[in-house]
Formats: structure tokens, sequence, C-alpha cells
């Protein structure tokens, strides 16, 4: 159902339930819903029973009324109004109002299914944020596909969005990043007993050494060159040069996923800019510090929290929450009056810490700032078999290696594949990804499933006219000729389009595009499997190609969305 045709059964049902109402003080909240069973109809309300009880009236007597009322309107958009059970209102559509998602569909193109509940907010969206001493492994993908198809989602609502890769360059594990690369540059490799305990024991560590031995230059995307002194002694170098080499291999595996990112953010940066100890004062002055047992503690139980959190330890470091809050006064001062992160389901803990942190400087941050999507991890299945480790990384799958081979080599078929496998279930769920079913060309693959619909339509408008402005005048045919049960079941579900999105983004769960690109790639598939598009019968023929060509736009708008191409050939 179109925005406008269910505000317009909004008006109808308000002036036939505002005379029940005389001489109450009841304002209901009318409700419309899509009844579970399509014979019971296109709409449900249950209005009626809403009121029945406060107005100590039968609630089928006064469904009675709400219905007598909708059919003395004479509305064109309704074709029949029925009362079930103790009393729900049922509304069926009239054919032409549900032909009519076709025409709308046509017209606005790209912008189906986009709003305007978001002008004027300000948005930031961190993701991967991957700390810079390895590739980016397949939580940091899932992270990728979930957090720009939610970035998408608001940009399709009119949201000024900011996506942000926040970087921990700061802490021990990039001193153990120097050291590693520092004991491969000296010769040593892991099992030797000159190697350290905590290096990280990945071929990419060799490959650093190598490129810092022959003092190499490297630079990421937002950051200056930095040149290696070769000098194995020189840690200073051997830290600087690590990262950057590591952010710009992150880059690259960005680029290949098709993920980009507006703002890069260092965790370093709160140190230098003096922004942790800002925090830090501000939470001293507001009284919502204390210390004891030589360590500094921030009063988390006055928000929420189980116990009272370390704030800043005996030995003057501060503990990794500190930074967080810092990093998100930042982000407020920034005027994002939103934000959310997603981030892997072991930053469960720092919510409740970091949201108290930044109740208690006091500065006007709403509750439950910032939002959070945690995710679960992914397991990979490739032959069969569980994939457990990667022989650059060493330890666990790259994004890298996931595209590689999901696509057999092909980046744009892998890529596809891996973002639309990555958010095809819930966040909070785990996951199995079959590099198997994703390289299959069956209606197992979720992927080629929808991709083929879209392949299946482009071949029946190619047959008609390769000729994007004869296309275009299908935006005008006559309709009614689109009375077949499946082509109710395909103009129904394109309906459903713009409440899918709505329903994604109140949910944070881009997953439910995947499912209705699922669903509508179902409805599709079945249609042509029905009925025949190119029939002699000019008429019927041009009303099925108007609906070809809006489906396959829908189709396109879904996949654009969570950053899927759409191929005209499979």
């Amino acid at each position: 159902m179109l925005a406008q045709q269910k505000q317009e059964i909004l008006e109808l049902l308000r002036d036939a339930v505002a005379p029940l109402l005389t001489g109450s003080d009841l304002a209901p909240n009318i409700v419309l819903e899509r009844p579970r069973d399509p014979s019971h109809g296109d709409i449900a309300c249950n209005i009626a029973m809403q009121i029945a009880k406060p107005l100590k009236k039968n609630p089928r007597e006064l469904a009675q009324a709400i219905v007598d009322s909708l059919l003395a309107n004479n509305s064109q958009l309704i074709a029949a109004v029925e009362i079930a059970g103790p009393g729900f209102i049922n509304i069926r559509l009239a054919v032409s109002a549900k032909q009519a998602i076709v025409k709308t569909v046509l017209a606005q193109t790209t912008q189906f299914g986009k709003g305007t509940s978001g002008t004027g907010k300000k948005v930031v969206v961190e993701f991967v944020s991957a700390n810079p001493t390895g590739p980016l492994h397949v939580g940091h993908g899932r992270q990728g596909a979930l957090g720009d198809a939610l970035a998408a989602l608001l940009e399709a609502q009119n949201y000024d969005v900011t996506r942000e890769f926040y970087y921990n360059d700061a802490g021990v594990q990039i001193g153990n990043l120097a050291l590693s690369v520092q004991a491969r540059a000296k010769g040593f490799k892991p099992g030797d007993a000159e190697w350290p305990e905590s290096a990280y024991n990945g071929e990419y560590i060799a490959e650093i050494a190598q490129d810092f031995l022959g003092k190499g230059t490297v630079s990421a995307s937002d950051g200056e060159a930095v040149t290696a002194t070769g000098d194995v002694d020189d840690l200073d170098s051997l830290r600087q040069f690590s990262v950057t080499y590591l952010r710009r291999e992150q880059d690259i595996d960005l680029l290949a996923f098709g993920v980009k990112f507006d703002n890069y953010y260092l965790e370093s940066s709160l140190y230098s800019d003096g922004k942790v100890e800002a925090a830090v004062a501000a939470l001293k002055v507001a009284g919502k510090t204390y210390e004891e047992d030589g360590a500094l503690w921030l009063r988390t139980t006055e928000y929420g929290d189980d116990k009272d959190r370390v704030m800043k330890k005996s030995d003057g470091s501060y503990t990794y929450f500190v930074p967080d809050v810092a990093y998100h006064i930042v982000k407020w001062q920034r005027g994002f009056t939103q934000a959310i992160n997603v981030q892997g389901s072991d930053h469960h803990g720092t919510i409740a810490r970091v949201r108290a942190g930044l109740q208690a400087v006091n500065v006007g941050i709403p509750q439950g700032y910032p939002s959070y999507v945690l995710h679960k991890m992914v397991t990979v299945m490739k032959d069969g078999a569980e994939v457990k480790i990667s022989k650059r990384a060493g330890s666990y799958v790259t994004v890298r290696d996931l595209i590689e081979w999901s696509g057999n080599g092909d980046i744009v078929k892998g890529r596809d594949a891996v973002r639309f496998f990555l958010i095809s279930r819930k966040a909070d769920t785990e996951f199995v990804f079959d590099v198997d079913v994703a390289l299959a060309r069956s209606d197992e693959n979720p992927v080629y499933y929808v991709q083929y619909a879209h392949a299946r339509i482009c071949s029946v408008l190619a047959q008609y006219s390769d000729d994007d402005e004869v296309l275009a005048a299908l935006a005008t045919e006559d309709l009614s000729p689109l009375i077949a049960p499946r082509e109710a079941s395909l103009l129904a579900k394109l309906a459903e389009y713009p409440e899918a999105l709505q329903r994604a983004l109140e949910e944070l769960g881009p997953h439910q595009v995947a499912f209705y690109l699922r669903d509508l790639a179902g409805e599709l598939h079945s249609y042509y499997n029905a009925e025949r598009v190119l029939v002699d019968d000019v008429p019927t023929k041009m009303a099925r190609l108007a609906l070809m060509l809006a489906t396959r736009q829908v189709i396109r708008n879904g996949l654009a969305l969570i950053g899927v191409s759409a191929p005209n050939k499979m």
C-alpha cells in the first residue's frame, strides 16, 4: 500500500470513528496492519475493539458503524470491507489502487522507497574500526556490510550521514606490532627462542619487515607518506611505518569490499589533543569520580552499571573505556545528535560504562547515546569443512580471502556474495558463511537468486526493446489487464518496499532489506513461471512489461542500498 493511500484510508477511518467518540475524551491511535493471511484482505484495523471497552459498547456494533461510514464514502480506494471475529475490520483495496504501485515506481525510479524523516539530522555511523595491527578479518567484514548498509538506509531518509573509521592506534598492541616487525627484520620467525611471546605471527609481518628494511614508502588514505629508516633498532620508525603499512592494506581491502569512509579518527589524537584529559577533568568537576587503592574510579553505578569502574589505574594508565568516553564527547561536540556504533558482541560490557561516562559529564548528551549494533561471530565453511586460519593472517580468515574465494577470483562477484551474505541474518545471531553456497548458481544461493531475478527481467525487456526511451514510455501504459493472481502478489510485494526500508531503519537491521529482496525475487520467479509476458494481446503485454520494468527498478534500488550489483546477464 502506497503512503498516500495509507494516509487516505486513515483519514476515512478517523472520520468514521469521530461520531462514535462524541461526548468522550478518547483520542485513539488508529493503526493499520497487514493481515497475516492474504485471504482476509489487504488492511486490518482493530479500532472498534480498542474503543469498545472505554465506551462500554459492543465492538462488533461499533465495527459495523465504522464499516457503514467507510462504504458510504464511496472511496475509489476501497473495494470491500468486512468484520471478522470480535470486531476486526478487514479492508480490501480496489484493483486499480494496487496497480497504481507500478506508475509510482516508474515515476520515482531510484527515489522510490526513500523519505525525508531524517532531514536536518546529523548522524555518525562508526564501523569496522579495526586495530591497525593486521589485515581485516571476517568479523570486520560483517561490520563493513552492516555499517555501510545502515548508513545507506539513513541516507535514504535524508539524514546527513558520516561514515567513520576509528583507529585504535594507541596502546600495548601497537608496541607489540613494532616488536613483531623488528623481530622479523632481525631474521627471527615464530617458533624461534628470540621470537616475542606477544608477537603477531602472520606472514604479513614478514612482508612489512622486508619493506621496512628496503626503506619503503607507504601512505594511508588520509595521511602523509611514511618512509622507513631501515634501522631495525629504530622502534619509532618501525611503529610508524608498520601502522601506516597496515592502514594502507586495510584501505585496499575496503576498496575491494566497496566500502568508503568519510572520516578516519585516530585514538592517539584523543591523547595528543588533550581530549582524554579534558573528559577526565570534566568528570572530576561533576563529582562523579573518587580515588581508592591508588586508582581513579567512575561512579558508573549511579547510571545502572553493576559496579563502579576504574578509569585510571595505579600505574597512571587509563582503562580502555576512558578514551571511548572522550571520543563520544567529541562526536557530540561535532554536532552528531545521533551516533551508531557497529561492533562485535565482545564490546557489550563497555556499553554501560561509556553511556555512564557521557551522562556523568552533564553536557546535554541524551540517555542511550550512542546506539549500538552488536554482531556475533562468523564461521567460514569451504569444501565442506570449517576454515579457521588464513596463511597470510596466521590466525583468522581475512575479508580479502573471503572475497577471493566467493568470487573464484572475480572481485565484483565475490564482493556481492560477501556483502549480501553478511547482512542476510540479524546482527546478533551467529552466521555460517558457506563459500560453496556463495559459488553455487542455484536457488540455494540467495544473492544469485535475487540477481538472477533482475537478469531474467532484463532478458524479457530486451526482447521487447533495448531502447531506454521506449522502455520509459511503459510508464504511461494502461495497467487494468494486471488481474492474474500472481500479478496481484507481485504488485503487493512491490508496494511493501518503503515499509521494509522503514522497518529496517527502526530496527537498525539491514537484514530486513535482504529478507525483502529474497521475497521479491521469489514473487518474480513464481510470476515468470506462471505467466508469459510477451503475449499476443497487446494491452496485456504492455501492462506486463510495465510491471516487469517496475520490478526491475525496485530490485535495483534494494541491491544498491546494500552495495550489491544488479547484473543484466548471468
